[in-house]
């Protein structure tokens, strides 16, 4: 079959669902991750014709983004600081804006980062503190999950990446009482959450192929407490920072004037809050005093 002719039925299939720009970079990322074939293909060779074996592995993925689900875990892999990350239903899927919150430390720390000690909390796929081992000098990173299936993802992601992040389970609720995780016992010149944040009331604001396919657990907060797990890291940081520690968060685009009160509250000086690359107030920076 002619390989623009599935692109058409592409097209006619799915743009009512996700726009056509959005569907041009689903069938050119396919093409790529299966059949290693660039995106500009198609000019090239308008005529194209894939076999059989190919046609069943294309349209089997059109039948999944018909159900919503998420192109990262049709193929298996998110991209996240110019690194492939595997990805499935137990870990949130990367996003750019988190990657603008890791490109921040790596600003702040360019020419100051040997010896570095870094906490991730909330470690998911482990893309944060994976992507910060990769870019620093010598730093000894670590990073939590409560959960142990997410955790098995950011293991693997280590292992292919060739990293060397420690980490370990733990539940960031309860923190200030656990004091049997050694590796909670030292200090941190740097720690980061990008810790559930999304209110009950915004699910309806949220396309299905988030609800339906990545962690409830990772995403949502009650509307009456949407702060519960910032106001654990901040207070966990204000006690387990060197002093001029930075702690780095990200946060939810409605709450950050609320965010930057808690941080002011609790022994954080200079504290600079952030607008992501669509202008939303997406991430917050404090230095323990």
């Amino acid at each position: 079959m002619l390989l623009r002719e599935i692109k058409n039925i592409y097209h006619s299939e799915l743009d009512a669902i996700y726009g056509k720009e959005e569907v041009n970079s689903f069938f050119y990322l396919l093409i790529e991750h299966y059949f290693d074939l660039e995106r500009f293909v198609l000019a090239i060779q308008p005529d194209l014709v894939i076999d059989k074996k190919q046609e069943t592995i294309i349209f089997q993925a059109l039948s999944e983004l018909k159900l919503e689900k998420p192109i990262q875990h049709i193929i298996g892999i998110a991209y996240f600081m110019d690194l492939e990350f595997k990805v499935n239903e137990d870990v949130l899927i990367p996003r750019p804006e988190t990657e603008e919150l890791v490109r921040w430390i790596l600003d702040d720390f360019k020419d100051t980062a040997k010896n570095l000690t870094i906490l991730d909390m909330g470690t998911g796929s482990g893309c944060i503190p994976i992507s910060l081992y990769k870019n620093l000098t010598d730093a000894k990173v670590f990073g939590l999950d409560i959960s142990a299936d997410a955790l098995k993802v950011a293991e693997e992601n280590n292992r292919l990446l060739g990293a060397s992040v420690k980490f370990f389970q733990a539940d960031m609720l309860s923190l200030m009482s656990e004091t049997s995780t050694k590796e909670l016992e030292q200090k941190f010149d740097v720690i980061i959450s990008n810790p559930p944040y999304v209110r009950e009331l915004e699910k309806a604001d949220m396309r299905n192929n988030v609800i339906d396919h990545e962690p409830s657990l990772a995403l949502f907060v009650p509307d009456e407490d949407p702060l519960k797990f910032y106001n654990t890291v901040v207070n966990f940081a204000a006690e387990h920072l060197n002093e001029n520690g930075c702690l780095y968060l990200e946060i939810n685009q409605y709450l950050g004037k609320e965010t930057k009160q808690l941080l002011e509250k609790s022994n954080f000086k200079t504290i600079e809050l952030r607008k992501d690359m669509f202008g939303y107030d997406r991430m917050i920076k404090g230095i323990r005093k």
